[in-house]
């Protein structure tokens, strides 16, 4: 009996000293890392997150796109004004010769090709009566002379007569020749064809003109004009030299900008290094035209300042676009670009390359932060940027990290995607920012 309670003694001696050794461990075992410990499902880095809804999006017509790094060039904005081309962009039609307007072919926005009919004048000039008249009579005497010099040359050849008459008629025939040319040089001037000279020669003369609209530039891609302006009506008398219409060609315009004299050093250097220029189009609506075909530069700058306005004007071609369309059986034409039309123009200024280009209503700001928003699903995370530049329409992002080749960003209404992160933060049922939950 002795022996059973000695050896019970002995195992509770032995349990204490493990339990106490145990008990020892466990209070001088390190605490786990901080990136170990098991974290509540609710991270932290939700309130950098704001979830919206589809009807949401819509209502904010946000649009998402993929940035990628790019060179964007700082710009200064100057005023311009599209104009006409001096000497091309408008033809003036004159009435060679003085007459009566019998027939208008073509009226005021009407499309014209070279060659097509515009007017038809019944011809009262006196002029031409009488230099019609002059060739038809050297016509017929070059005739005559010719006739006597072919019967005369097989007489010379046998002796019958002497050659010095034969001289004499050849000297006549070269006479009236020259006379001839020059009379239907002449009358080409005045506006009639070759065939129509031909039979003034024959005694029909011409009693009236048709009038076509003229041959195009050699450099015009598409050969037509716009009969812009009609200056006569139908039984009109009109002199020689009276401008009937005025035909335009709105296939190549020009842009005057007018830069302030302490820009003139910006201007110059865009124009020696063929550097583009921005423009903008404030009258327009975003995809209504396609857009340009090439990149506009500086043609040329004038070298004298305006003394009122202290600014210098410099040109830059501008291409322009057009839609045809129908209307009672007749084709009508849409120019993209008018003379009159207000423009922007950018001048460069500082090159910025690597960065990320988002429009300025991409960014939003917290005093001293600045932030986007990158889809995440359908969520939006709130990330701070370093914006190196920013103006009216853009806003430039350093390549620093915050944001990645390829992000989804928000391209709108960053201000509404902010309001709504912040509202919910802010409300009641936000236990997580409360940490009213039990970890």
């Amino acid at each position: 009996m002795r022996n059973g309670f000695l050896i019970m003694a002995i195992v509770a001696l032995t349990a204490l000293a493990v339990g106490g050794w145990l008990g020892h461990d466990a209070w001088h075992r390190p605490e786990p890392a901080a990136d170990q410990v098991e974290r509540h499902p609710h991270e932290h880095a939700d309130v950098e997150r704001v979830r919206l809804s589809p009807q949401a999006q819509a209502n904010l017509h946000l649009v998402v796109k993929a940035v990628q790094p790019q060179t964007y060039w700082r710009t200064v904005q100057v005023p311009g004004l599209v104009i006409e081309r001096p000497g091309t962009t408008d033809r003036g039609v004159t009435a060679p010769l003085a007459g009566v307007v019998k027939r208008i072919a073509a009226l005021p926005g009407d499309i014209v090709r070279p060659g097509d009919e515009l007017f038809t004048l019944g011809l009262t000039s006196e002029y031409l009566q009488t230099s019609q008249t002059e060739l038809n009579k050297t016509a017929q005497e070059l005739k005559i002379v010719q006739d006597q010099k072919r019967r005369l040359d097989k007489l010379a050849d046998t002796g019958a007569i002497a050659g010095v008459r034969v001289i004499d008629l050849q000297n006549q025939i070269d006479r009236l020749a020259a006379l001839r040319k020059a009379q239907r040089t002449d009358l080409a001037l005045r506006g009639l064809t070759a065939e129509q000279i031909d039979q003034v020669e024959t005694g029909q003369f011409v009693r009236e003109i048709v009038l076509r609209a003229p041959a195009p530039r050699p450099d015009a891609p598409e050969p037509r004009y716009e009969l812009e302006h009609l200056k006569v009506q139908l039984g009109e008398q009109v002199q020689a030299g009276q401008a009937l219409c005025f035909l335009s060609d709105h296939q190549l315009l020009f842009i005057e900008g007018r830069g302030f004299k302490e820009d003139t050093d910006l201007v110059q250097r865009s124009v020696v290094r063929r550097w583009p220029v921005t423009v903008a189009f404030p009258e327009e609506t975003p995809g209504d035209w396609p857009p340009l075909p090439q990149e506009l530069t500086i043609q040329y700058l004038a070298n004298a300042l305006d003394p009122a306005s202290q600014t210098f004007p410099f040109y830059i071609p501008l291409p322009n676009q057009h839609r045809d369309y129908q209307s009672a059986g007749k084709t009508y034409r849409l120019w993209r670009f008018r003379p009159g039309q207000r423009v922007r123009l950018g001048i460069r200024v500082q090159e910025f390359p690597d960065v990320f280009v988002v429009p300025a209503a991409a960014v939003v700001r917290e005093g001293p932060e600045a932030y986007v928003f990158r889809q995440n699903g359908d969520a939006f995370d709130r990330k701070a940027v370093h914006v190196v530049y920013e103006d009216s329409t853009h806003a430039v992002l350093a390549a620093d990290g915050s944001v990645y080749p390829g992000s989804y960003l928000a391209q709108n209404a960053a201000a509404a995607l902010n309001r709504a992160l912040k509202a919910r933060t802010a409300g009641p049922h936000d236990h997580h920012h409360g940490h009213d939950h039990e970890h």
